[in-house]
């Protein structure tokens, strides 16, 4: 079973643009997500997906192959289906390329639930308090009992009056997603065929693409604590978090 890894990474982003050739704690933003892929046993080969002609260059030095692509493209899983579209493979993985903290070992607990026909597997993590779940930049899902994805929101779900209390205690019916995706090649393929769609939109969570699709989206527990580079203050933050893991 052939998976490839694919890091979205383009220059333009609103709200820190150029950040995958951030520096952070001695080292490109870019390079940080290049060597914790690389780490992945499961992976036959990492790619990088870009717009811009010096992310490439910087893909190649850390010994990675790049492509390129339009910068017109709508999502992350557009670039990496445009990305792959003429490499054979049976699955992919879409690893986000501001996500410095990632490792191997999460990306091969994505990888296994690739399998038995799943469409498409994702990672959530309980969540920790109720700053989270009224968080909107943290998406939430709600699962069925085979640990498939219901719904995606920035809101708390599901929304109930009874719950108040128990959320105060810290016993959530939801879940925090983590944004790592993993799709077979023919999902992929007809995900990225499919304009975005109202609900996607009006949540900005290209997931609910899929689910609009009617896909079956495996959902894998993990404790694995994803910190993504947004904005220029979160630098700050992750290299706390390296400066952490190091020591």
């Amino acid at each position: 079973m052939k998976i490839l890894g694919v890091i979205p990474a383009r220059f333009a982003s609103s709200r820190f643009e150029g950040k995958p050739l951030k520096e952070i704690s001695g080292k490109p933003l870019l390079t940080w997500v290049i060597e914790g892929a690389l780490q992945s046993k499961s992976l036959s080969e990492v790619l990088v997906a870009t717009d811009d002609e010096r992310i490439a260059a910087l893909a190649k030095t850390g010994g990675v192959r790049a492509v390129m692509t339009d910068s017109q493209l709508p999502s992350g899983s557009d670039r990496v289906w445009a990305a792959i579209e003429k490499i054979p493979c049976d699955y992919v993985l879409n690893i986000q390329g501001d996500e410095p903290l990632i490792t191997g070992k999460v990306l091969d607990t994505l990888s296994e639930a690739l399998k038995d026909g799943i469409e498409m597997a994702t990672l959530a993590r309980l969540l920790k308090s109720e700053e989270e779940l009224h968080n909107a930049n943290v998406a939430k899902i709600v699962i069925n009992s085979k640990s498939e994805a219901l719904y995606f929101s920035r809101l708390p779900i599901p929304y109930s009056r009874s719950l108040a209390r128990a959320h105060s205690q810290g016993d959530f019916t939801c879940l925090k997603h983590i944004g790592l995706y993993g799709y077979s090649r023919e999902f992929l393929k007809r995900f990225c065929a499919q304009k975005p769609v109202e609900i996607e939109k009006a949540e900005g969570l290209e997931q609910l693409r899929a689910l609009w699709l009617g896909a079956r989206i495996k959902v894998v527990l993990t404790d694995y604590e994803s910190w993504g580079v947004d904005t220029p203050e979160d630098v700050i933050r992750v290299e706390e978090l390296i400066q952490n893991r190091r020591s």
